[in-house]
């Protein structure tokens, strides 16, 4: 059994000049949890070779973090990632989206990872996000054409998350807004940044970086346990 990770290319923001890209958390906190199981992970992104990480997420006192980014083999797949064409989506019973502002640009607009998603979940597989990693699910469809999130409960980075981390200015979009677009039934924690996901059959979803362990150890008790 594999899981599929997939993590953006993206690192400019419009004007300001630091970087955005992935929150690293977002990607080691998930990968930590399914490492422990031995559980095998191809890291993919719309471009594929290298992944920018946001450099306001290089926390490297947080200890999962530090200890990934001292891994040499984990560092080779950040810096060369698969690209969507490489991917076979039969391998893989989960896809996990991590986020970063980045995610707003490239994701929601990439077709083959949309294909990829929807292959993925109609074949019984789960489509797990988190953070601004749920704008990869957007606008992915099933082969019915319906959209994949339409109807779906599920949460992701919320608008009051979004203004508190002061980068309303920059986001090409409100994440929140459009998934409740797309018919999608929105959920969040009272409090922002407090760990908070959502579960609708094989959707998991968690609405901010400190969730990307919850949506992890779910997805496996969902795939072990059951």
């Amino acid at each position: 059994m594999k899981i599929l990770i997939v993590c953006t290319n993206h690192d400019i923001y419009p004007t300001k000049s630091g970087k955005t890209g992935l929150w690293l958390s977002e990607l080691t906190h998930f990968y930590d949890v399914m490492a422990k199981r031995k559980i095998l992970m191809d890291i993919v992104s719309p471009l594929g070779g290298k992944i920018p990480i946001d450099e306001r997420s290089m926390d490297l006192k947080d200890d999962c973090n530090a200890r990934y980014w001292a891994d040499t083999t984990f560092r080779a797949k950040l810096e060369n990632s698969l690209t969507p064409s490489q991917v076979h989506p039969a391998d893989y019973r989960v896809i996990y989206f991590a986020g970063g502002h980045g995610a707003m640009w490239d994701l929601p607009e990439n077709m083959e990872l949309q294909e990829i998603t929807a292959h993925i979940y109609e074949k019984g597989g789960m489509v797990s996000a988190v953070c601004h990693g749920v704008a990869g699910l957007l606008n992915t469809k099933l082969s019915d054409g319906t959209l994949l999130i339409q109807d779906k409960y599920l949460t992701g980075f919320s608008n009051v998350e979004e203004a508190l981390a002061s980068f309303v200015s920059e986001v090409p979009f409100y994440l929140e807004d459009k998934l409740k677009e797309r018919g999608a039934h929105y959920t969040k924690s009272m409090i922002p940044f407090m760990e908070f996901i959502e579960m609708d059959e094989r959707l998991i979803t968690g609405q901010n970086p400190n969730s990307a362990r919850k949506v992890a150890s779910k997805a496996l008790e969902e795939l072990f346990e059951k």
